[in-house]
């Protein structure tokens, strides 16, 4: 125990020791992750509990999807579940988590699967991972599963990999803010044989998806992925627990500019800049640069300065707009990045046309020329 004269003392402050009192009171999180649907993340989350609730834990069953996997839904049985909250939308019954009558049986720990759904309207919340984090706050424990390729941050490289655009994605904090992560990870070549078996999905699906998202190609890239991810979390807490101590975080050094303009990449480089940030234990900012325009493009621009101020609130940066006025492109990243102190911007590929950086000059060599001891990352565009 550090004494008050030590050089490295230092008080806590109020809001740090109302901070602490609240995260006693939280509910703990444990998050099942797989690569893949079919690795056995639901039946190991209901394995766990028969085990808990054999040494006298109140667990229940918020909610569950087997899939119709008949080994999952054995394991249902014996284990209380809490009934689902019907809700009538377009003339259609549908059942999610039913959020209030778990608030009312309280039970230590509940089991609620598909982290990343999305709930039809009529609900609490339009995304079920805001419903466990209401469960948590409460004081109720949650054990919750998702893939992943749910998360945001890896959406460009699910789309790379598999060729699809995941359409229900959560916020990468949700790694962040899990107590425990679990990976439940099988081979390939399992997967596989579990796919031809019949026990992920229906018969009539089975040949599609070995063909197609199932090929041992893409469930070893997934695989590679959600190895990397979970390792990154590891490191992360790891090197949290050893930075902060009793003593606080002893700050960041790195910080990272994404510059985004109008145009499809945008999403991209956010996305990017997180996970470098991520990887570097950096402070993220994003940067757009409103130019000149129509009334029509400003209300589609509005729209999408909307969409990325959520993306950057999720991914915890600093979300900057400047307008150009007189200043060029180039000027004001150079600008923002002595502002904030920058250490590496991130461009993308697109960011000027050729004919355009044989009139006005390459933004790139501008920046390069004008500052100092950063580094300039140019992102490829999806083309």
């Amino acid at each position: 125990m550090l004494g008050n004269d030590h050089p490295h003392f230092r008080r806590k402050t109020p809001d740090e020791f109302l901070e602490e009192i609240n995260q006693a009171k939280r509910g703990k999180f444990k998050l099942y992750v797989g690569a893949a649907p079919g690795v056995g993340k639901s039946y190991r989350m209901l394995q766990d509990a028969h085990e808990l609730k054999s040494d006298g834990v109140d667990i229940v069953i918020g909610l569950i999807e087997s899939h119709g996997r008949i080994e999952t839904e054995a394991q249902i049985k014996g284990l209380e579940s809490v009934p689902l909250k019907e809700i009538i939308y377009k003339g259609k019954k549908f059942y999610e988590l039913n959020v209030n009558e778990i608030f009312i049986r309280k039970p230590e720990i509940v089991i609620v699967d598909e982290l990343a759904h999305t709930n039809i309207k009529g609900s609490l919340h339009p995304k079920r991972y805001l419903d466990v984090e209401d469960l948590l706050e409460a004081g109720i424990s949650v054990f919750s599963a998702v893939n992943i390729q749910h998360l945001e941050s890896v959406y460009d490289i699910i789309q790379q990999i598999c060729g699809i655009k995941v359409r229900e994605r959560l916020p990468d904090k949700i790694f962040h803010i899990a107590d425990e992560i679990q990976l439940i990870d099988v081979t390939p070549e399992t997967l596989r044989k579990r796919l031809s078996e019949g026990k992920i999905y229906s018969s009539r699906k089975i040949e599609q998806s070995l063909n197609n998202f199932f090929t041992t190609e893409k469930l070893s890239a997934l695989r590679e992925l959600t190895l990397r991810e979970v390792a990154n979390d590891v490191d992360e807490r790891i090197e949290r627990i050893t930075m902060e101590g009793e003593y606080g975080s002893i700050g960041i050094l790195e910080k990272i500019l994404v510059c985004i303009h109008y145009g499809p990449t945008a999403e991209k480089l956010i996305r990017r800049g997180w996970r470098m940030a991520q990887r570097l234990k950096a402070e993220l900012f994003i940067l757009n640069v409103l130019p000149d325009e129509n009334h029509i493009v400003h209300l589609e621009r509005e729209k999408k300065l909307r969409e990325w101020k959520i993306l950057a609130e999720q991914f915890n940066a600093t979300f900057i707009i400047e307008k150009q006025g007189r200043c060029s492109p180039a000027e004001i990243i150079i600008l923002t990045a002595k502002s904030f102190h920058i250490t590496q911007i991130l461009l993308g590929q697109s960011a000027r046309t050729r004919w355009e950086e044989i009139c006005k000059g390459s933004i790139v060599n501008t920046i390069m020329r004008k500052t100092s001891n950063i580094d300039i990352h140019i992102v490829a565009d999806s083309r």
